[in-house]
């Protein structure tokens, strides 16, 4: 202890940690700072579930010193993958952050062959949309609100049974995200559209409920997907039926070769109609018949000779004197 409280003693020690730090510590980090590593480093932001390309990316020199162990140092190792998250412009790519497929929530859009389509309608409440707890592979039905101004609330042929592929909020996440407010309140933002899997016939009806209608989703099934495809098989033998009708309908139309005439303007807004050839013709044959009336004309003549000739001979009996009655 007596040898610490010499001022000398210490003076010393101070001096010799210094030169080591100076001339040993210093160096050794300066040496290991300048090993420059290439490493792959994000050129643009990048979205989750987007493909990477090579003009996404780009190599850049840094020091070696504390890199992440699981940093990737080749472009070929990037290109092609998919981000696993969101990748934003200068930042370091992780081997933890790319995947060799797409995102879990985006798997059904590469999965399109063309047969369906995959289409997205506004939740118009939280009440609309099951309150938040549609999930991905759900069977739903669609129900329409005065469906085609009808003043009707029906569930359309069309969309019986139609599965959710996701519910998404605001800012495009398929999944709940959970936030922490400034005063430590938790804050979820909650579905605003659901996203469905439909045939071309079914996209149609969608889209003139979005923008014409109100609409409800009405969940039927959460389970397994062999029981979720029987619904799905049951839908496509209802709209199977439904274009056969509108074929047998359209051919018996053909074959008989009446055309259902459009509705006249007037007829539309509730005036009177439009006079149709129909009518024009009882016309031109009234007219017929009228034109046979001069046919009487000659009965009409003798009768007024008859008339003339009584007349001449009462005018003779005054002439005799005789007063007739």
């Amino acid at each position: 202890m007596k040898l610490f409280k010499n001022r000398t003693v210490l003076g010393v020690l101070c001096i010799a940690i210094a030169l080591v730090i100076c001339f040993v510590i210093t160096p050794l980090f300066n040496a290991s700072a300048a090993n420059l590593t290439t490493i792959v480093r994000i050129k643009n932001d990048i979205k989750v579930g987007t493909e990477i390309t090579s003009k996404d990316i780009e190599t850049v020199e840094v020091g070696a010193y504390n890199l992440p162990s699981n940093v990737v140092r080749k472009p070929d190792d990037v290109v092609g993958k998919y981000a696993a998250v969101e990748l934003l412009k200068d930042e370091y790519v992780l081997s933890t952050k790319i995947s060799d497929t797409p995102a879990t929530e985006n798997v059904y859009l590469y999965g399109m062959n063309g047969s369906k389509r995959v289409m997205s309608v506004t939740l118009p409440s939280f009440a609309k949309g099951l309150s938040g707890k549609l999930m991905s592979g759900d069977i739903v039905s669609v129900i329409a609100v005065d469906y085609q101004e009808k003043g009707e609330t029906v569930v359309p042929d069309e969309l019986q049974y139609v599965q959710v592929v996701a519910a998404t909020d605001k800012r495009g996440n398929d999944e709940k995200v959970t936030e922490y407010r400034a005063d430590g309140e938790e804050e979820t933002d909650l579905p605003e559209t659901v996203t469905l899997m439909v045939s071309p016939s079914q996209a149609i009806v969608l889209a003139e409920l979005e923008a014409e209608g109100e609409i409800h989703i009405a969940l039927v099934y959460r389970g397994t997907q062999e029981n979720a495809d029987k619904f799905l098989e049951a839908q496509e033998k209802i709209l199977k039926d439904k274009a056969d009708v509108t074929v047998t309908e359209k051919t018996a139309e053909t074959e008989s070769g009446s055309e259902v005439k459009p509705e006249t303007t007037a007829e539309l807004f509730g005036g009177e109609p439009e006079i149709t050839d129909e009518l024009e013709e009882t016309e031109e044959t009234e007219t017929t018949v009228e034109l046979d009336i001069p046919d009487l004309a000659p009965e009409d003549e003798s009768e007024g000779s008859e008339e003339t000739a009584i007349t001449d001979e009462n005018a003779e009996v005054t002439d005799n004197g005789i007063i007739s009655e």
